[in-house]
């Protein structure tokens, strides 16, 4: 099982996307984020993954961790995914070797062109809620056979 991240930038009526360009889910929409590397704490390395992937730049203090999303496929536990929000960083999204960037109005976001099982725990975040959640996909990564939600608090 890997330790990943994601970070969400939003303003009161869009979300920042970027489009995978190569690597694991390349031609997809998603956040930001990436793996968690040794020494690293998940907060830490949103930021690092934010900054390298978007040339945005984040505090700590402004990210809030929102989700802890177990994804596995066929049963094998592949991610821990930590799910941070932020309302504040500096400069401007820039596209990178590895994303593209663009904003979504929040009623319009991309899932036929997202994750499968993005539809389901995305909208929850992006209204607010704190969840751990668990996601069993096929093999490949195509179609969701299970999904579960709770509510979950962090610090």
């Amino acid at each position: 099982m890997t330790l990943s991240t994601l970070c969400f930038c939003l303003t009161d009526d869009q979300v920042l996307l970027a489009m995978k360009k190569r690597g694991f889910g390349a031609g997809k929409w998603n956040g930001y984020g990436g793996k968690v590397q040794a020494g690293e704490t998940p907060r830490i390395a949103a930021l690092r993954e934010l900054t390298e992937e978007s040339g945005l730049v984040a505090a700590e203090k402004d990210l809030q961790q929102v989700a802890i999303v177990n994804f596995y496929f066929e049963g094998k536990h592949v991610f821990e995914c930590h799910v941070y929000r932020t309302y504040s960083w500096q400069n401007e999204p820039v596209e990178t070797e590895e994303m593209r960037p663009r904003w979504f109005p929040m009623n319009k976001i991309p899932f036929d062109e997202m994750w499968a099982a993005d539809a389901k725990w995305l909208p929850l975040i992006l209204a607010g809620q704190t969840i751990k959640a668990d996601i069993n996909f096929t093999a490949e990564g195509t179609k969701v056979k299970e999904f579960t939600a709770a509510p979950a608090h962090f610090d």
